[in-house]
């Protein structure tokens, strides 16, 4: 990193971001994430991201596209913000966000990819 940070310090501040973000976002953050810095994508894997109300909706198939749904919207509308503490962290310049559920285990994975 360009600005005195390791590695590992940046990863850190990505979970921290992406946490906050949840929280904000979501109105509660994950029960676990860790972040990589590759080096052209920032990838974030985070557990223990649904509520009691998603898990309950997750247990039928239309219950499971509509969490998707909703926390799709969400991403979507935050998208410019976590894209931006993203490229800050990282002084790079992130040109992608793709992210997935699978709400038969709670987790989700988000991957940034940098010019």
């Amino acid at each position: 990193m360009k600005n005195g940070r390791t590695k590992g310090e940046a990863e850190t501040e990505i979970w921290n971001a992406v946490i906050k973000f949840g929280q904000e976002f979501m109105g509660r953050g994950p029960m676990d994430v860790k972040a990589f810095i590759l080096p052209d994508l920032v990838l974030v894997r985070l557990k223990g991201i649904l509520t009691q109300a998603e898990r309950q909706l997750a247990k039928s198939s239309d219950g499971i596209e509509m969490v998707k749904a909703i926390r799709q919207n969400l991403i979507s509308q935050g998208r410019e913000k976590l894209c931006s503490q993203v490229s800050e962290i990282t002084e790079g310049n992130v040109s992608g966000l793709f992210t997935d559920i699978d709400t038969k285990i709670g987790e989700r994975v988000i991957v940034f990819s940098l010019d």
